[in-house]
């Protein structure tokens, strides 16, 4: 039975076999940029199988996303540049580094207080990297996420709202902004004034500390479920969706939630 450290030696000795001459030629091919979308693709998997609950699937699926990080490595090793023993001691140093109250003498009271911490000591790390507070935020996330992660930075150099009430204005404000876009009829404006309420609505969500991303996720899948549900219910009744009436996708989809709600 091999030890852990053997089956990770394992899993690294078989990608370098993948890339090597006579192996798979796919895979020989790979790069860094041609990687990219595999890299998120198996991310966005890892999350549907947390959201299905099914261990097995998740296992499997943390399986594929770990692949990513292996394949780089070889890539990367091939290059001279570094290898995966370098990622792991990396890793290991930073997050020994980052958890002083836990592997040194520092104080932390609190989760918050340990991400106040962290955000701290991950500035002094980058030095003059980072000449703005909502540095370190990558252009690639999903463009809700990116903006929480942005208002997060923000807030925490103060640039923040003091109470609920205050949020929820601003929220009713840039609604109001849209309403008169679109009573102009300027298509432009009322593009700029969406993305100002998507903002405001990211920002309320932050400060309630709900993940805007996970709550339009879970919209999603909620409105496919419902969605599912009545075209499940006119294949049964052998009427075309496209032949419904308003009034019976409305009484199905108000079915669809009531199963939910007794679910």
């Amino acid at each position: 039975m091999p030890t852990e450290i053997n089956r990770f030696d394992r899993i690294i000795s078989i990608m370098r076999q993948l890339r090597a001459p006579g192996g798979c030629p796919w895979d020989a091919e790979q790069t860094h940029e041609s990687l990219k979308r595999y890299l998120l693709e198996e991310t966005y998997e890892v999350m549907e199988a947390i959201d299905g609950g099914v261990d097995e699937h998740l296992k499997e699926e943390l399986g594929d996303l770990l692949l990513q990080p292996v394949f780089h490595a070889a890539i990367a090793e091939e290059r001279g540049s570094f290898t995966m023993d370098d990622i792991l001691d990396t890793l290991a140093d930073k997050l020994i580094r980052r958890h002083p109250h836990v592997f040194g003498d520092a104080k932390i009271t609190d989760s918050q207080a340990q991400i106040e911490n962290w955000e701290r000591i991950k500035k002094e790390e980058k030095g003059a990297e980072r000449r703005s507070a909502l540095s370190g935020v990558p252009p690639h996330l999903p463009a809700l996420l990116r903006a929480q992660k942005i208002t997060e930075k923000a807030a925490r150099v103060g640039f923040d709202w003091d109470h609920l009430d205050q949020v929820m204005a601003k929220v009713l404000e840039e609604l109001h902004e849209f309403e008169e876009a679109l009573a102009n009829d300027d298509q432009e404006q009322t593009e700029a004034e969406l993305g100002d309420l998507l903002f405001a609505i990211v920002n309320l969500g932050r400060f309630l500390s709900l993940n805007t991303e996970e709550a339009l996720r879970k919209t999603i899948h909620r409105f496919q479920r419902r969605f599912n549900h009545i075209e499940e219910q006119m294949h049964s009744r052998g009427i075309n969706l496209h032949d419904a009436t308003q009034e019976e996708l409305n009484v199905l989809w108000e079915e669809a939630k009531q199963i939910e709600r007794n679910i």
